[in-house]
């Protein structure tokens, strides 16, 4: 079924998610030509018997759970579409909010990916932690976010709303173009959950596609519904797909200068963890660590297939610096030009 906008949820155990917010997605979702998608990631919570209530919805039966990467990849393949918008279960639509999106791709074609003001669910005057008002990485990789610097969020006084460019939007809220999702072949299935959209961003750069923030498109996003913030399985999969995603996007020449920097201070952090107690979280630092020089040979092959044609730019600082020791915990304070 060919149509302009794919909204679609990868689903894995959301039931109750879907529950929630299925209804107003579709109540919201009204412009011509959008369709619906649910995708089961494998679930085992009942999701599948609650797909018969929205017979309005298309429904994709996965096997098993190919995680964030493996299960939309599949998933995309099967849809045809203009704009694909990835969409969390856990995330709830107001009126108003797709509108802005198609607005904003369709008369920019420069722009191969856009997100909304990403709004906390349970804060409704906050940004949420996993994209806020776009994403950004520094000079180590380090991401962070308009309206939210490492653990500090700021509440919305509307100071970001203008559309700008970004460096990453968040997979929480995606809208992308499916010709060139499918075009860099889509995420890397290596990195299973998390990371997978800074690395996807960063190809789509290199290309010389823009990606853009449009914060006159506002969603709220309840936020750890697969894997709490506190999980030391997230945090492994964090650092080492942000080890794997510096490795492919990275010049050679600053692949040399950045990696040891960040093995450095990565080291350190595990210090830090086993310092607070918290030794499963070292561990899975150590973990991770291991995992990437497992992997330097395949990641390797990858680079050769990765387009340097266009520079692409980072935060020319380093995040951890400027909260740390200069305390500058809001986004503004950085001073970032556009």
């Amino acid at each position: 079924m060919n149509s302009k906008v794919a909204i679609v949820i990868l689903n894995w155990n959301g039931k109750h998610f879907l529950q929630k917010f299925l209804p107003s997605l579709i109540e919201n979702s009204t412009l011509p030509d959008v369709q619906v998608v649910v995708a089961d990631n494998g679930s085992t919570d009942g999701s599948l018997e609650l797909f018969d209530e929205f017979p309005e919805v298309r429904k994709i039966v996965l096997d098993r759970n190919y995680g964030y990467t493996g299960g939309y990849n599949r998933a995309l393949k099967q849809i045809d579409a203009q704009y694909y918008v990835l969409l969390n279960s856990d995330i709830e639509t107001p009126k108003g909010w797709l509108e802005p999106l198609v607005s904003f791709m369709d008369s920019h074609p420069d722009v191969a990916a856009c997100a909304p003001k990403l709004m906390d669910y349970n804060r409704k005057h906050y940004f949420e932690y996993a994209g806020a008002v776009g994403g950004f990485i520094d000079l180590f990789g380090y991401p962070f976010c308009r309206g939210r610097i490492l653990s500090e969020v700021e509440v919305d006084h509307g100071q970001y709303d203008e559309p700008i460019p970004i460096f990453w939007a968040s997979g929480a809220c995606m809208m992308i173009r499916a010709e060139l999702f499918h075009r860099v072949g889509g995420f890397d299935n290596d990195f299973f959950a998390h990371m997978e959209e800074i690395d996807l961003c960063w190809r789509l750069q290199s290309l010389g596609y823009k990606i853009f923030s449009v914060p006159q498109s506002v969603v709220y996003h309840v936020g750890g519904g697969t894997l709490p913030n506190n999980n030391p399985f997230k945090l492994y999969l964090n650092y080492r797909n942000n080890l794997y995603m510096l490795h492919k996007n990275l010049s050679l020449r600053a692949l040399v200068v950045v990696l040891p920097f960040r093995v450095v201070l990565d080291i350190l952090s595990s210090f830090f963890y086993i310092l607070q107690g918290r030794t499963a979280f070292a561990i899975s630092v150590y973990k991770a660590h291991r995992e990437y020089f497992l992997n330097i040979k395949k990641l390797n092959r990858n680079r050769r297939t990765q387009s340097f044609t266009h520079k692409v730019s980072r935060y020319r600082g380093l995040i951890l610096f400027d909260f740390f020791i200069l305390r500058r915990k809001n986004f503004s304070k950085l001073g970032l030009k556009y």
